[in-house]
């Protein structure tokens, strides 16, 4: 039986996040992605707390615009480094969350890196 496209995307995330792990000094850039929006948060795996999160939903207020295109994913990406920055984050482990790396994950990522944050 084939699997369902959730199912292999959820086996990827949990084959990445055996590997990586957020600190306080360097926390998990985690991205999440639906049909309509983007979501990303910067996580600390050791005391399990959120330290910053970034959707385009409250970015965009909640009927104004697409939040589910590339331009909102680099928004989103834009914003979370300046906020990472306010807190004194320089550096994050990037985790796609499963997705692969191209379209609106590649975006965010990249508007991470110009807004100065290292991975």
């Amino acid at each position: 039986m084939k699997k369902s496209r959730s199912v292999k995307r959820a086996g990827r995330h949990w084959s990445i996040r055996t590997r990586i792990q957020g600190t306080e000094q360097r926390p998990r850039l985690c991205v999440f992605r639906s049909l309509k929006h983007m979501y990303a948060q910067l996580i600390d795996d050791s005391s399990g707390r959120i330290l910053v999160s970034v959707s385009s939903l409250k970015l965009n207020g909640s009927k104004q615009g697409n939040g589910g295109n590339v331009a909102a994913a680099k928004k989103v990406g834009k914003v979370i480094a300046e906020r990472a920055l306010e807190k004194g984050l320089k550096t994050v482990v990037f985790d796609r969350g499963g997705y692969f790396y191209h379209g609106r994950v590649k975006a965010l990522a990249e508007a991470a890196r110009e807004g100065g944050l290292k991975f």
